[in-house]
């Protein structure tokens, strides 16, 4: 008999080789239809695989993360058996899940898929899963998979398997498809209810431009169809409300091929939504007694050797130029540039907390596969601070920066959110991790006692940590339910020991201070996106770069239109005319197309009496006003940040 510990800590004993979906039976067949994998000593594994020793379980369902991960990387290897009927000879990749969904990457040959051909596959998907075939895994000595793959003349599975060890190598099968992997995958394709390819594309094998190009198909699966009928229906939402489209309407940014990909130009809409967040960042870290900085763009190699980031960081950053013998990088990074200035003084314990913020700018090159927009850019704007404080000041430090992020997403009316707090990977010290073992340990208790004290919504996630410290990533959703990772929020404890940072503590000894790395606000370019397809393009009115367009009637009242506009924009109001011989219709039109919050009809009426006709974007009509009535108004939900 074996001991199974449950997540609330309750033990029960069963058979040997029991399997998770054997366990959930025992508890209640609902439960055994819903299982799709399950966590066994915190590794994600079959359902149907025996587990031969004691050990921790957890049941995932599509209500975890894992479980829907699972799923989407079965659903992968469902449509790899589809394409594989529909093109014998096709050689496959990986086909790992993502974010939303799966995809999986091909070689077709000489051969195209179409739209048309996408839904033949989505139809023999659907046929394949209603075969309820299981997955079935199968471990397999290194050789012998080998042979397998030469055998079908498939040099990438050949190449994924130079880095595999002899012994740790398994194989699964589903139906008339077997695939080198590691699994895990949902008991059977039964499971797989409903499901919809989304997408073709190209991508280089190994995402390396010298490389073939080869096609990968995206997809998404569901255990019903509502789950799919709503998540289509969101898709659609998100098509209207992209952040390159709406850019490119509004006048926010644009990118130039002679300029760089990933490089955005900021235009003047966009730069005043910039000055506005930098304008909202800096009360905020003023009030909360941070002190701003400003460091270059470039720095010596010996800086970043200094702070780790090389070799560690290298992949990222843009690669070095050579002055006068000596090599510099772009800075990838604000973190060393603010040590090296609280090195430049000796600091005391009556210093600290010091608090450092800067909005700097960063570059990174990104491979040109992932580029997206403002999400991923290899220029960025980062709403940056590191704070210094001794292990006393963490706790309340750490609660403040959480205790900012909250403000900031009242502010912009985020509702739903998760903290990821990422660990490290004791396995991978002195390679991917600092090899400091007892303080990763020190630290992550530090970080998770500072969560759960304050009643934070968090998950803890393995091996994502940052490679001096654990961190906590940001998850946020908009209005359409949509997730994006706003910023981090990291400890540090090797970036002192690297740059010999030290105050002088109480007993006059030398201390070394713990760094919080924080960024609320992430960086421009990310936010401004999620802001774009979070309000559709409809900014609050503090946030909008043109916060009143005057629509006269006619040029009779153009004077009177300049006399209003003056006066709006002495009290602080972005305002715009529109001089247009044009109707009113088409100007008030092209005005709500515009997505500026207030627009003001003036004609004779309202100029004879002084007064203003207001129509609030989306909403009309909003009657007569006087134009201090109206500039009170505006004035205060600018000012509160509000409307």
């Amino acid at each position: 008999m074996i001991n199974i510990t449950f997540p609330d800590g309750v033990i029960r004993q069963y058979e040997n080789g029991v399997t998770a979906l054997e366990i959930a039976k025992s508890i209640s067949e609902g439960l055994a239809r819903k299982v799709l994998a399950a966590k066994v000593n915190e590794q994600v594994w079959d359902a149907a695989r025996p587990i031969t020793e004691d050990a921790s379980l957890k049941l995932l369902t599509w209500d975890d993360n894992d479980g829907k991960s699972t799923f989407w990387h079965s659903s992968a290897h469902l449509m790899a058996e589809a394409v594989e009927n529909m093109f014998p000879g096709v050689k496959f990749w990986v086909g790992p899940p993502v974010e939303n969904g799966f995809y999986y990457d091909m070689d077709l040959g000489d051969r195209k898929i179409n739209e048309e051909e996408l839904e033949y596959l989505e139809k023999k998907m659907s046929e394949l899963a209603k075969q309820n075939n299981s997955y079935i895994r199968k471990e397999i000595s290194k050789p012998d998979a080998i042979q397998y793959f030469t055998e079908k003349g498939d040099e990438y599975k050949l190449d994924l398997l130079q880095g595999l060890e002899d012994g740790k190598i398994t194989f699964y099968t589903q139906g008339n498809f077997t695939d080198l992997c590691r699994g895990p995958h949902i008991p059977n394709t039964g499971l797989i209810k409903a499901l919809k390819l989304t997408n073709i594309a190209g991508a280089y094998w190994k995402g390396d431009e010298r490389n073939k190009m080869l096609t990968r198909i995206y997809g998404i699966s569901f255990p019903n169809q509502k789950e799919l009928d709503e998540y289509l229906h969101m898709l659609e939402e998100a098509k209207k409300r992209d952040h390159r489209k709406l850019g490119k309407e509004l006048g926010i940014f644009t990118m130039d091929d002679d300029v760089g990909p990933g490089l955005p130009l900021w235009l003047p809409n966009g730069t005043i939504i910039i000055e506005e967040l930098e304008k909202l960042a800096k009360e905020t870290e003023e009030a909360a007694g941070y002190k701003r900085v400003v460091t270059p763009h470039i720095a010596k190699e010996s800086l970043y050797l200094t702070s780790g980031h090389l070799p560690y960081y290298k992949d990222d950053m843009y690669p070095p130029m050579e002055l006068e013998g000596v090599r510099y990088y772009l800075k990838a990074m604000n973190c060393p540039h603010h040590h090296k200035i609280f090195a430049a003084e000796p600091k005391s314990y009556k210093d600290l907390p010091l608090r450092l913020a800067e909005y700097g700018t960063c570059y990174r090159y990104e491979q040109s596969g992932v580029l997206f927009g403002l999400m991923r850019v290899r220029c960025l704007h980062m709403n940056d601070a590191h704070i210094y404080c001794s292990k006393e000041q963490f706790f309340e430090e750490f609660k403040a920066v959480n205790d900012m992020y909250l403000k900031y997403f009242a502010i912009f009316g985020i509702e739903k959110y998760v903290m990821r707090l990422s660990l490290h990977d004791s396995a991978k010290l002195g390679q991917k991790y600092v090899d400091e073992p007892q303080l990763w340990k020190e630290t992550e208790d530090l970080v998770r006692e500072v969560l759960i004290k304050t009643n934070t919504p968090f998950i803890e996630v393995p091996d994502e940590a940052a490679f001096y410290g654990p961190k906590i990533d940001v998850q946020i959703w908009s209005t359409i339910g949509r997730e994006f990772t706003l910023a981090t929020n990291q400890v540090d404890f090797a970036q002192s020991r690297r740059f010999k940072l030290a105050f002088t503590n109480k007993d006059n000894q030398p201390e070394i201070p713990l760094i919080i790395h924080r960024a609320p606000l992430g960086t421009h370019e990310r936010f401004i996106g999620f802001l774009l397809e979070h309000y559709a393009g409809k900014f609050p009115v503090w946030l909008s770069p043109v916060q009143v367009k005057i629509l006269p009637l006619s040029d009779k009242f153009v004077a009177y239109a300049n006399d209003v506009k003056n006066k709006l924009r002495q009290a602080g109001i972005r305002t715009e005319i529109d001089e247009r011989n044009e109707k009113i219709g088409k100007k008030i039109r092209e005005a709500e197309l515009s997505r500026v919050p207030y627009m003001l009809v003036l004609g004779e009426k309202e100029m004879n009496e002084e007064k203003l006709s207001v129509r609030r974007q989306g909403k009309g009509d909003l009657g007569q006003q006087s134009i201090e009535e109206f500039t009170n108004i505006i004035v205060e939900q600018i000012s509160e940040r509000k409307g």
